[in-house]
């Protein structure tokens, strides 16, 4: 099948987001190049947060730039198969806490 909600050649067109609106998106670039720059922790180890963080918000784009560039700063496949497990044991936790509020609520309507 080749249609796809997400095109892998779009992740090249990134830098295109500055079209329709030049200033936000040289604002939102230098943010991100910072971001993603050596600082209390290195340009690696971001690269690996990223990588963690894609997942959680499942966007492949992100986890297609964020494999290849974790991958090349270094890191093993381990480590970036556990840096995924630790953002979905972070995901389901998240899910599951809001259980709390589903209790709260229940038992309010069940007086």
């Amino acid at each position: 099948m080749t249609n796809h909600y997400y095109n892998a050649e779009d992740l090249k067109k990134f830098g295109n987001i500055s079209e329709y609106q030049k200033n936000l998106a040289d604002k939102f670039f230098t943010w991100y190049n910072t971001a993603f720059a050596d600082s209390d922790l290195t340009a690696k180890e971001k690269s690996l947060i990223a990588l963690a963080v894609a997942h959680a918000v499942q966007c492949p784009y992100c986890i297609d730039a964020y494999s290849s560039d974790a991958f090349e700063k270094g890191w093993s496949e381990s480590q970036m198969m556990e840096a995924v497990h630790v953002a979905a044991a972070i995901k389901g936790g998240a899910a599951l806490v809001h259980g709390v509020q589903m209790m709260n609520k229940v038992k309010n309507i069940s007086l």
